[in-house]
């Protein structure tokens, strides 16, 4: 007996949910695996880490995960959008540190409110992209090779602004509780009441839109599953997160929901609605796909890349933010060390391909989340730097690995 299908208000026959699974299995052989392998990376490092280290679980240490992979996850989203074009960006790191600097430069020496420093500080990311993206899309230049070349000229222009060294204290406390921070309780539960309730309009507006065009649309058991999904994860979170983590709250309270973490959501609402309801967004994975023959279908492709660098450039900006009120401070080491290796690694480790053409905002999210409970576990079990280094590298390697096989047997079986 077969499975009937359902049918929309506007009558249009919606497939079966088991439709809708085998046509998801069929991608997936078809090696079209998106961030799948970062989504089961997560769970086993989790699981592993819990049983080895119970305190992961702690609602201190969550809360901890949560503002330690921040800046690399904001930045590792401006990333996804320069990957998705086939380019890289090794400046991002060095580039959120110049625009942290120029933060804390104009609220300690000059004395600026917060909200004109933070407005500087982001418009100085914007021309950092501006300035690549041109070096890039009008004389031609690899983005490898411009990339590189500020990658070393801004930790120049760092010392140059911090004198040759100086570390530069933050006081202000409204940045200083971006990263330092949490929401009330109360606000907590209202944010992810408010964050559901707007999913689940989305979800229905857009099955309402295919169905009045005569679109096949996904099935209401879909739709609740994927409601109801992201109500239960994050009720746990903000039930975690809302325990008390203080070990003298008679002197100190400390719980609620970190403020970094609505921030990171808005940011990727703001960008995946960008990216897949919006005509520049279509136009960047034509661009990534193929270069030519988005020219010739009317897209102007040099703004296209330019515009990817600002984007990519801003978000570091917010990133070099988030770092600095974490730090309370700015040094000539904001934004090295191992910040771009991590932003790299965490968009390609939620899925976003190095090849162009493929990738979400998402991927940045879920890759951010895996560096981070990698560097976060393996430091609550006591391994070195050094351990972490190899391991991360390791997950990044067989990330791009991945990528590479799905390309090759997506190819082999007419999916791209």
């Amino acid at each position: 007996m077969s499975v009937a299908t359902t049918k929309s208000s506007a009558g249009v026959a919606s497939p079966p949910l088991t439709s809708h699974v085998r046509g998801y299995l069929e991608r997936i052989r078809g090696g079209d695996i998106g961030a799948l392998p970062a989504i089961l990376g997560l769970v086993v490092l989790c699981t592993t880490f819990s049983i080895l280290r119970p305190v992961f679980l702690s609602s201190g240490n969550f809360a901890n995960l949560l503002t330690q992979g921040a800046a690399v996850t904001v930045i590792a989203m401006g990333l996804v959008f320069v990957l998705l074009l086939g380019e890289i960006d090794l400046s991002a790191g060095f580039a959120s540190g110049v625009c942290a600097a120029v933060l804390a430069v104009l609220l300690t020496e000059h004395g600026w409110p917060w909200y004109t420093a933070v407005v500087v500080s982001l418009l100085t990311g914007v021309l950092i992209g501006l300035a690549l993206g041109v070096l890039v899309a009008k004389l031609g230049i690899p983005s490898f090779v411009v990339t590189l070349a500020g990658f070393l000229a801004f930790q120049g222009v760092m010392l140059t602004l911090m004198n040759n060294g100086s570390n530069i204290s933050i006081q202000d406390k409204t940045i200083l509780a971006i990263a330092n921070k949490n929401v009330t309780p109360f606000l907590g539960w209202l944010v992810l009441v408010v964050g559901v309730a707007a999913y689940a309009a989305l979800q229905v507006v857009r099955a309402r839109r295919r169905a009045a065009r005569e679109l096949t649309t996904d099935p209401l058991v879909l739709i609740a599953i994927r409601v109801g999904s992201l109500a239960v994860a994050g009720g746990i979170a903000v039930y975690v997160l809302n325990l008390e983590r203080s070990r003298n709250a008679i002197v100190v309270s400390l719980k609620g929901v970190p403020i970094v973490v609505p921030i990171i959501a808005i940011l990727l609402l703001l960008w995946t609605f960008v990216l897949r309801r919006t005509a520049y967004g279509r136009h960047l994975y034509a661009v990534g796909g193929n270069k030519e023959a988005a020219r010739r279908a009317g897209i102007n492709v040099d703004a296209i890349r330019i515009s990817a660098f600002v984007i990519c450039s801003t978000m570091a900006a917010v990133g070099g933010l988030i770092a600095a009120s974490r730090a309370n401070s700015v040094d000539p080491n904001t934004g090295g060390s191992n910040v771009l290796l991590y932003a790299v690694g965490a968009a390609v480790i939620g899925g976003t391909s190095l090849f162009g053409g493929k990738g979400r905002v998402l991927d940045a999210v879920l890759g951010g989340a895996v560096v981070a409970v990698i560097d976060n576990g393996m430091g609550l079990m006591g391994y070195s730097a050094g351990v972490k280094y190899i391991v991360t590298g390791s997950v990044l390697l067989l990330a791009a690995g991945v990528d590479a096989l799905s390309r090759r047997r997506a190819a082999a079986t007419g999916l791209r």
